[in-house]
């Protein structure tokens, strides 16, 4: 696993992943963060795609990614993130939305977890569920992140 940090307008971020693709961008302040193991290897050469593309996305001036992103996860966290992934650039959808969307609109709670353990947030843009009343709900990188994000993206 390679790794590398890069700046960001919310903090430092840890960008990690292999040659199957991107597997982990992590804020400073997560909840449960990611840190690099003893076999990883710092190597921001191997980054250079990512961190053009999340740079181009703080500065306004991107709405989709490009990039190989390799989440790991269950079957259903999957399809949870790939539902996420056409939510479209400045909209926002709730957990309930999203259960449906994924063909189980009972499971609001489990969506809400498997949003909670997205490895690769602002490319697969968890932040981007809000709560049914239209409140910003539950974020790794911390709420203040998440209304930047939405803010970003004048989804709010």
């Amino acid at each position: 696993m390679f790794y590398c940090y890069m700046k960001s307008p919310v903090g430092k971020l840890l960008l990690a992943g292999d040659q199957d693709g991107l597997k982990h961008i992590n804020f400073p302040d997560e909840k449960k963060p990611v840190t690099p193991g003893p076999d990883w290897l710092e190597k921001p050469a191997f980054f250079i795609s990512a961190a053009a593309e999340l740079e181009e996305y703080f500065a306004g001036k991107r709405r989709q990614f490009s990039i190989d992103i390799a989440p790991q996860g269950t079957s259903f966290q999957l399809s949870v993130w790939r539902s996420l992934q056409r939510v479209p650039y400045g909209k926002t959808i709730s957990y309930g939305q999203l259960a449906r969307q994924v063909g189980n609109p009972k499971a609001s709670r489990a969506v809400g977890a498997a949003n909670g353990a997205n490895p690769v947030p602002i490319i697969i843009p968890c932040h981007r569920v809000i709560g049914a009343s239209g409140d910003l709900t539950g974020f790794g990188g911390g709420l203040e992140v998440k209304k930047y994000l939405l803010e970003l993206e004048k989804a709010i």
